[in-house]
């Protein structure tokens, strides 16, 4: 019998397979996901190989690691493993996606304003060093109402000079999931390449990157996968890999073979810690036994019930409709405006909740973050702690 969503009883047991501390109340996966015990234990025993016998674990033991990683990988996003490389996270990779599209000084590159920060500095750094105009910014609805809406939107702000298109799948500072797949379609139709930002998309929706027909996808797997920090991906489709250039030329394969696929330069980059990357599997694995359908449907529940008692804290409406559609296993509720930083410090300090508060086009609001550990209780509490702090701030 299937565990059922609403009741924590059945899904207790999960909460074991990680190190939260006591007292801590933690709805921030999306930014940081703790590494479950099995995962960690994998990691180390990876490290505690290198530090015993680096001869072995680099020289033989290293590239067939490197390899069955990847390939486990890619089965679970959709392609195959001669598209995809790993990288420490989607900054990494989006580095690298920045550092092989060209650019010249008549092109422009389009992002939304619901895009995160750090990706809009490197491809406003891509444009100055190739002379072009800053990147051009697509101004999301205010309310989200129809997929329809969302495409129309981007490409309103797209012009003949439109060379490339970054877009999030999911949404950091909003949480919203984004039809990728129409306007990746649309994009093709307009001769205007695609670079997904991914980071939060694996495990929390389907991914099958192949169907999307991007051309390229970025992501970190610390978030909603639970695998070690610095680990991460890059999938560049096959008409682009040709001219993939790697920020960090070392080696690529140990003597004495020679790199001779685009991917090879991923693969030895220098003398560095592997382990994030060969415990990827376990990770997997653990949300395998949960059951994927089974983990989105609980915590999209319970993303569901925090946006709920949010909502119903603050009379704020939420910016996307109340599907799954729209939203997965974190929600973005609004709240009444007041110094963000501060009240999220005050969560923490006070009350020992991490959520991230955040100020996004003029509107403070509250981001939270469900997983297998996570239990209604603590977004009962959340609301709790939240209408107190509210109250204080009048």
């Amino acid at each position: 019998m299937p565990p059922s969503i609403d009741n924590d009883e059945d899904w207790a047991h999960w909460r074991d397979k990680w190190t939260i501390p006591a007292g801590t109340t933690y709805l921030n996966h999306g930014s940081f996901g703790p590494t479950p015990r099995v995962v960690r234990e994998c990691q180390l025993d990876w490290q505690r190989q290198m530090a015993s016998q680096p001869m072995d674990s680099f020289v033989r033991q290293y590239e067939p690691a490197w390899l069955a990683s990847r390939e486990r990988l890619a089965r679970f996003v959709g392609t195959s493993a001669e598209n995809l490389v790993f990288v420490e996270n989607s900054t990494a990779a989006m580095n690298t996606v920045a550092n092989t599209f060209s650019l010249d000084s008549q092109d422009e590159v389009l992002l939304t304003d619901h895009e995160y920060g750090a990706v809009l500095r490197i491809w406003r750094r891509a444009c100055q060093l190739a002379g072009a105009t800053e990147p051009q910014i697509a101004q999301l609805p205010r309310k989200f109402e129809s997929m329809d809406q969302v495409v129309d939107a981007i490409f309103q702000a797209a012009t003949e000079r439109t060379r490339l298109l970054v877009v999030s799948h999911i949404t950091s500072p909003t949480a919203i999931i984004l039809p990728i797949r129409q306007i990746c379609a649309e994009a093709q139709r307009r001769g205007i390449a695609v670079c997904v930002d991914g980071p939060h998309a694996p495990a929390q929706v389907p991914l099958a990157i192949d169907e999307l027909a991007c051309d390229f996808y970025t992501a970190s797997l610390h978030k909603w996968v639970s695998a070690p920090m610095g680990s991460g991906f890059l999938f560049v489709a096959p008409r682009w890999q040709e001219r993939v250039r790697t920020p960090l030329l070392s080696w690529g394969r140990l003597a004495p073979q020679q790199p001779t696929a685009w991917w090879d330069e991923f693969v030895w980059t220098g003398t560095r810690d592997p382990s994030a990357y060969f415990a990827t599997g376990a990770a997997i694995e653990l949300l395998e036994e949960a059951g994927l359908a089974n983990f989105r449907a609980r915590t999209h529940y319970l993303a569901q019930y925090a946006r709920e008692r949010l909502v119903e804290l603050t009379g704020l409406e939420a910016s996307v409709p109340d599907s799954d559609a729209w939203y997965g296993s974190m929600a973005s509720a609004p709240l009444p405006p007041g110094d963000a930083p501060n009240l999220q410090k005050r969560l923490w300090q006070k009350h020992q909740i991490e959520a991230p508060v955040v100020e996004h086009n003029g509107q403070r609001s509250i981001r939270v973050s469900c997983h297998l550990y996570t239990r209604r209780g603590e977004i009962d509490a959340l609301a709790k702690s939240l209408d107190l702090l509210l109250r204080q701030e009048k």
